[in-house]
């Protein structure tokens, strides 16, 4: 398989199994992303979680209602600004969802030698780097012809 076939079947994996997470969860994958925002970063804001996500402040207030009616993330009042309310995961968001790819993953890259996993980690966070920029490029090109 060339590159850029593998590319776009490990595209197509991945937006398969996240549909899948999504599915035993009951939320999108867009719900997902943002679920994974909030509990990487401990509490955000509805503000900067639309920023991180790309969504209007509007669409965000329906992604955490999915998420608090999942049982996945709350609201609550800022301890430092009792006016503004911030969003947290619930402890164990994702439950078992994200095991089984986790061990999986680990006996792969245990497959492989130091070295080997260097050049890959190298790949993976290049790959990450290229994906977020060309969805700013697509995301202002897609506001601009709004």
């Amino acid at each position: 398989m060339e590159g850029r076939d593998a590319g776009r079947e490990l595209s197509t994996a991945v937006v398969a199994f996240h549909e899948a997470v999504g599915a035993r969860l009951g939320v999108t994958a867009v719900d997902q992303r943002a679920l994974a925002f909030i509990a990487g970063s401990g509490s955000v804001s509805a503000g900067e979680l639309a920023r991180e996500i790309g969504l209007t402040p509007g669409a965000v207030t329906g992604v955490v209602d999915r998420l608090e009616r999942a049982g996945l993330a709350r609201r609550a009042p800022d301890p430092g600004d009792r006016r503004r309310l911030v969003i947290t995961a619930v402890p164990g968001a994702f439950g078992d969802a994200f095991a089984g790819l986790a061990k999986a993953m680990s006996e792969l890259t245990d497959s492989y030698s130091p070295a080997e996993q260097a050049v890959i980690a190298d790949w993976v966070v290049r790959t990450i780097d290229v994906l977020k920029e060309q969805t700013r490029v697509l995301t202002a090109r897609n506001q601009r012809e709004s």
